[in-house]
């Protein structure tokens, strides 16, 4: 079963920054406490803020111009670039994207932020060639004072779930978990992860710690039917499989439901 893609969501959340190559470096031989010693020009970064805003609110084309404003103001503002390559991704221009996460992170190689967003960018790009966005995701957390280190931990665990190596998905993702118990990407995930793994009462535990802090969506009600009936349990089978068709009935989800069911419509 794959996994759920909330690589959106995760990019949006670490949207201040960009991404780049690996430095494969280690920790100690870092001085992190000048990552944020750049000053950008106020103008630039008041285009930047507002290109994000308006990203946010669907205005892709006001957000374009705000964006590329901001790096003509400071060529050497790694946010704007990689505010820039977050649009162009979203636009499906990757080529574009490229050169600004490339740009970012040549002009701040020891942004976890920035770290974090390339490695899911070439995850995206490159599937079946994990280890190099692997290696992003691991610089990003190499990082002692980043604050959201959970949420490279969980990319890091969906990439390499996507990419079919479990093990090392779940370690990752039972470290993201160690660091923020109830942060929903690392739960859904690690519910995904093992029910692939057929450690269906996992699965169930895992799903319901997560609708502890986050709503039903298609995906965790099919999911939540998969694991039902795995464990033969046809009451929250049915239960589920009602609020799917009842809630999300356009869904693929439901689709799948209906193609597969043997649960009375």
């Amino acid at each position: 079963m794959k996994s759920i893609n909330l690589w959106v969501i995760l990019l949006l959340v670490s949207l201040f920054s960009g991404c780049g190559e690996s430095t494969n470096v280690k920790m100690e031989s870092q001085d992190y406490s000048q990552v944020n010693e750049y000053v950008p020009d106020k103008m630039a970064e008041n285009n930047m803020l507002r290109g994000i805003e308006y990203m946010r609110l669907g205005m892709y084309d006001v957000a374009l111009n705000k964006l590329e404003m901001a790096i003509k103001l400071d060529e050497k503002y790694a946010e704007g670039h990689n505010a820039l390559a977050v649009l162009h991704e979203r636009l499906g221009q990757n080529d574009r994207a490229r050169q600004h996460y490339e740009k970012a992170v040549v002009l701040k190689p020891l942004d976890s932020d920035i770290q974090n967003n390339y490695g899911q960018f070439l995850c995206k790009r490159k599937q079946g060639q994990w280890q190099e966005a692997d290696a992003h995701f691991r610089t990003a957390v190499e990082n002692p004072v980043y604050r959201t280190p959970e949420i490279p931990y969980t990319n890091a665990g969906m990439c390499a779930l996507r990419n079919n190596h479990l093990e090392q998905a779940e370690g990752y993702l039972r470290k993201a978990l160690q660091i923020n118990s109830q942060f929903v990407p690392a739960l859904h995930n690690m519910a995904i992860l093992s029910y692939d793994r057929r450690r269906y009462t996992l699965a169930q535990d895992y799903l319901q710690r997560y609708l502890k802090v986050a709503k039903q969506t298609s995906q965790t009600l099919w999911l939540g039917i998969r694991i039902a009936r795995a464990l033969n349990d046809r009451d929250t089978e049915a239960s589920y499989a009602r609020l799917l068709r009842s809630q999300f009935p356009d869904s693929d989800e439901t689709a799948s439901l209906d193609r597969s069911s043997v649960v009375p419509k």
